[in-house]
């Protein structure tokens, strides 16, 4: 059974930083890309960033450029997922979705992803 399990979000204040992290587990996901998402209230949920799971080829959204970092950890114990967030705004205040897609080439549609997590809150005060 596939999890993708995030945590770390919380309040803070603007200016402020937060690391996310999204605990992967139940298959290999080396063929897949994974991603992270966010939904304000009343919005649609949005592409923020991603990355192949070997590491490389990252994408942002034009946002977040500069100021957030994803990452990945991998190993026999745990595999993670980061989303390392500097220099945060009150418009990034959402909830935030980690998420895999099969696809290998970077996607930003939501419907590409066939495994979310729960979510973690975001709040960034001003």
């Amino acid at each position: 059974q596939v999890q993708l399990v995030e945590s770390g979000g919380g309040l803070v204040q603007a200016g402020g930083s937060l690391r996310l992290s999204c605990a992967a587990s139940g298959r290999t996901f080396s063929n897949r890309r994974m991603g992270w998402f966010r939904q304000a209230p009343g919005k649609e949920r949005e592409f923020v960033a991603n990355i192949r799971w070997s590491g490389g080829s990252t994408y942002y959204t034009d946002s977040v450029k500069g100021r957030f970092i994803i990452s990945i950890s991998r190993n026999s114990a745990q595999n993670t997922v980061y989303l390392q967030m500097n220099s945060l705004k009150p418009e990034d205040t959402a909830v935030y979705y980690c998420a895999a897609t099969p696809k290998l080439w970077t996607t930003f549609n939501v419907g590409d992803y066939d495994y979310w997590g729960q979510g973690t809150q975001v709040t960034v005060s001003s």
